[in-house]
């Protein structure tokens, strides 16, 4: 699978059920290739002009499924909601 299939993709929750948005970016080591985390930006502020407060960094090792159209998760948002470091 490569990155641009996994921005198609709907990440979502499966403690509560919510959805977190597609994801934007992937970190990933460079010396191993392997990737560390999945970057989902957060809701945007005002009418989405403003920006984003926050984005989520889910670690790679709470997802628990990829499928065809979603990526499954198990974490904890408080824990992997960060501030965004752009606007």
């Amino acid at each position: 699978m490569r990155v641009c299939e996994l921005r198609e993709k709907e990440v979502i929750n499966v403690c509560d059920g919510e959805r977190l948005g597609n994801v934007c970016d992937v970190d990933f080591d460079v010396k191993t290739g392997r990737i560390l985390s999945l970057i989902i930006p957060g809701p945007c502020k005002v009418f989405g002009i403003l920006g984003r407060d926050y984005e989520y960094i889910i670690p790679y090792e709470c997802v628990k499924r990829i499928g065809t159209d979603v990526i499954l998760v198990d974490v904890d948002i408080e824990k992997c909601r960060q501030k965004c470091k752009f606007d």
